[in-house]
């Protein structure tokens, strides 16, 4: 079929995802689970990388940028963590 390339991968008919649970079949907190694992290892990373640069090896800009990409994943990760406690402080609200 000569149309847009990706479009014949579409499944088709289109269907709409389950507002509940992603399509994928991961839940909520194997994401969050996820998300946390990713920061970790990119806060381990950067402390290998500042370390190596201590004892006199690595390159400063690569360390630089390792624990900048460690501080803005944790800002995030901080971000979605407070956004989960509003909504969870919201919805017990709401039962009283």
């Amino acid at each position: 079929m000569d149309g847009i390339r990706g479009l014949s991968d579409l499944p088709l008919p289109l269907e709409r995802p389950d507002p509940v649970r992603p399509s994928s079949g991961s839940s909520f907190a194997d994401m969050l689970g996820s998300a946390i694992r990713k920061v970790d290892g990119l806060q381990g990373e950067a402390d290998a990388q500042a370390e190596k640069l201590a004892l006199g090896g690595g390159n400063l800009h690569e360390t630089a940028l390792a624990l900048e990409k460690a501080d803005v994943a944790l800002r995030v990760l901080t971000r979605v963590r407070n956004k989960v406690v509003e909504a969870y402080q919201e919805v017990m609200r709401m039962g009283m």
